[in-house]
């Protein structure tokens, strides 16, 4: 059985592929029909949602056309789907005029072969569908090289794609051995740019170290910002942060990490992260890419996990979300739960808490500003344990010691004796202000 889903592309900015890109990575060429199929096997698979799957072929790019379902006790050796199935999604295709067969599941390189060979078509799986919103989305120099790696690993078991003619030996001067393959050839230079971007992968991880570091020397709090793609965490990053990074009703709008200070009242300054949307079944490949980005979710002090609170499969997002924080070795960090878009809800925003009266969710709508007071009050409880607070009399000679306070962003206010000195109401953590009178 199938069913139809017309619906227009959200994106003009078509499925592309560079020239030079052309022979190395799975990137179709232009905006196609695509006929989208999903099995539910019951081998035990995970539950994927068919809605999710259009939006990630929107967001590619493409226009799906239709849908193929079916049930398989477990996937077939050679074409995933069985023989009857095949000739249906060829029959459909045939008659949709698609371009693109796109899999919602993983696809090993035999397969891919088999049904493009089948159905006379390009054929890609889950995998090459994320890589390639990934690839659209990218917009600095460390997330396209972080998508590059992940292409690259994606792509060195599918060289053998469409390079049938490189079997032949083919030496050259200067080029290559006496008796290597072009296709040798092509692994042996896809090995090396590998190499290539993973030493400055190394470069980046170096400099956001030294960055961590700077931050725990002004015992500035990390907040990330981690949850289910589309939840709404750039738009809240956006409005706490006031901020300019792109939003959008779209699957993975937020690629690249964004760092802000920002100040909360009575607390100080904190650093707040917005990081890439986790998604069901995400790639290996990618989150081992995405390591040097996703180290500032493993190391803050406060996971903020925003939620749809108007999407029906809440539930099943949020264990997909501590399933990608478990599998990061993120699992174990404090957690607040901030559930967005109450205003789809018709819901007032609230603060949850437990049986010891501390925070543990947040409700509010990060379109509106609705409920922003009530997170800016959950952090500050989350955050302020063993916070010193109090008058602090300075002499003039202690001069260093002021400075260091107002560069923490620690003094709440300053006045001063008759006798010259300044008092500063201070409020920061107790390392921090340990830290200061050991120094001064």
């Amino acid at each position: 059985m199938f069913e139809f889903r017309w619906q227009a592309p959200r994106r003009k900015t078509p499925i592309t592929a560079k020239s030079s890109d052309a022979q190395l990575f799975d990137r179709h060429s232009g905006g196609e029909n695509v006929v989208l199929v999903q099995l539910v096997i019951d081998d035990g698979g995970p539950d994927l949602d068919a809605r999710e799957f259009e939006e990630l072929v929107i967001s590619a790019g493409g226009r799906p056309v239709a849908l193929v379902t079916g049930r398989r006790k477990v996937p077939a050796a050679r074409f995933f789907v069985g023989s009857g199935k095949l000739e249906e999604i060829k029959a459909v295709k045939e008659a949709e005029g698609a371009d693109l067969v796109v899999f919602n599941h993983p696809l090993s390189p035999s397969q891919e072969r088999n049904l493009e060979a089948a159905l006379e078509c390009r054929v890609i799986a889950r995998t090459g569908l994320i890589l390639d919103i990934f690839a659209q989305r990218a917009r600095t120099h460390e997330g396209k090289l972080q998508v590059e790696l992940a292409q690259l690993q994606h792509m060195s078991t599918r060289l053998v794609r469409g390079w049938t003619h490189l079997e032949r030996q083919k030496g050259g001067i200067g080029l290559r051995g006496p008796g290597e393959t072009q296709l040798e050839t092509d692994r042996r230079l896809l090995r090396a740019r590998i190499r290539a971007i993973e030493s400055r992968l190394d470069k980046v991880k170096a400099q956001r170290a030294q960055s961590r570091r700077a931050r725990k020397r002004a015992e500035l709090p990390l907040v990330s910002i981690v949850g289910y793609t589309n939840a709404g965490k750039s738009t809240l990053f956006n409005r706490y942060a006031a901020a300019d990074v792109y939003a959008a009703d779209q699957l993975f709008a937020t690629l690249d990490p964004t760092l802000r200070r920002v100040e909360i009242p009575h607390l100080g300054d904190v650093v707040l992260a917005d990081t890439v949307g986790f998604i069901s079944d995400l790639p290996h490949a990618l989150i081992d890419a995405f390591k040097a980005t996703l180290e500032e979710t493993l190391n803050a002090d406060l996971l903020l996990h925003v939620v749809d609170a108007a999407a029906e499969q809440r539930e099943h997002w949020m264990s997909e979300v501590d399933l990608v924080l478990s599998e990061i070795g993120a699992g174990h960090l404090p957690t607040l739960v901030v559930y967005n878009k109450v205003d789809l809800l018709e819901q007032q925003a609230r603060v949850v808490r437990d049986a010891s009266g501390l925070p543990v969710a947040v409700y509010l709508s990060a379109r509106d500003g609705d409920g922003l007071e009530l997170l800016e009050e959950a952090l500050r409880e989350r955050l302020q344990e063993d916070v010193f607070e109090g008058d602090v009399e300075v002499t003039p000679s202690e001069g260093r010691l002021r400075a260091a306070l107002f560069d923490l962003g620690a003094v709440l206010e300053e006045s001063f004796t008759t006798s010259g000195n300044s008092v500063l109401s201070v409020r920061l953590p107790q390392k921090a202000w340990d830290r200061l009178q050991h120094r001064h």
